[in-house]
């Protein structure tokens, strides 16, 4: 953890019809003195929609050695790389090279996050995805997180249907490729 950091908690209850995952679990989050709201929704966001057997957060904002977001299986290997905002070119080749699967999710203009992208040399660019939301969304929903925080997400035909807090909320899922 880093100095400075505040720790929010959070308790999900997370419904994913689109991928037969149905849990409930609390989780801890230490937000970097430099995250935002919205980079720390977007992470939590990430956790529930990546949400599979060993599931973490990785490192803070400022931490260049692992995701975001990271699934590890039972030996410690990272099979899911999941980036949140607007990682460079030369991270999501390193990320390419090291899991099977490599997830950016934004909370920005999807076209303005892949633009610098072009051109670039990215291992399997063909197979990284980019997650997106509706505009505004993030934006509605960043101001209601608290220190402590009750989270509903419910996922069905790439629609995310959150409850934050008692506030509920809609989005879709959008899904970009880079390659």
């Amino acid at each position: 953890m880093a100095i400075g950091s505040t720790i929010l908690t959070f308790d999900v209850q997370l419904a994913d019809t689109d991928r037969g995952v149905y849990e409930e679990h609390s989780l801890r989050a230490a937000r970097h003195p430099s995250e935002t709201d919205a980079y720390l929704l977007t992470r939590l966001l990430a956790h529930g929609l990546e949400y599979a057997e060993g599931v973490a957060f990785g490192g803070s904002v400022s931490d260049t050695e692992e995701p975001a977001v990271v699934v590890r299986d039972l030996t410690g290997r990272i099979t899911a790389w999941i980036e949140v905002g607007a990682p460079d070119a030369e991270r999501l080749h390193h990320a390419t090279r090291l899991a099977d699967r490599v997830v950016v999710y934004t909370h920005r203009d999807p076209a303005k996050v892949m633009a610098p992208w072009a051109d670039k040399r990215i291992h399997r660019a063909d197979d990284v995805r980019v997650h997106s939301f509706d505009p505004g969304f993030i934006e509605s929903a960043a101001p209601l997180l608290e220190r402590r925080n009750a989270v509903t997400m419910t996922v069905t035909e790439q629609t995310l249907y959150l409850t934050l807090n008692g506030t509920s909320l809609t989005t879709a899922v959008h899904e970009h490729s880079i390659g």
